[in-house]
């Protein structure tokens, strides 16, 4: 599985962002999408994901603000940003999870940066 996100850039606060992550690969081992993001000196945190029935799951610090999407083929993860702070500056990562026949794996996308400053 590959995947390759795009989106990232600077914004002043309050502002909004729209991630993208093409999904490549062999797609049907996917069970989750999502995406992660990683502060300089701290480990990197999963703060949105979707299961593929759609059931959203979302960190306490994006909740309400940030909503994640995905299509039905697997092919296309996004995350919209709203409403957007400094602490959410951060290398933003694709996810995508699923079991395979060795069993569950995790595979990651080169991170994007988003900058939140005024």
């Amino acid at each position: 599985v590959q995947l390759q996100a795009s989106g990232g850039g600077s914004v002043q606060p309050g502002g909004s962002l729209r991630l993208s992550c093409a999904v490549s690969g062999r797609k049907g081992t996917i069970d989750l999408l999502g995406w992660y993001r990683q502060i300089p000196g701290y480990e990197r945190k999963l703060i949105a994901v979707v299961t593929s029935d759609g059931a959203a799951n979302y960190a306490d610090t994006v909740k309400g603000r940030f909503t994640v999407s995905r299509d039905n083929a697997k092919t296309t993860v996004r995350l919209q940003m709203n409403r957007l702070r400094p602490e959410d500056t951060a290398v933003y990562y694709c996810y995508a999870g699923g079991q395979a026949a060795t069993g569950w794996m995790n595979y990651w996308g080169e991170g994007t940066q988003v900058t939140v400053s005024s």
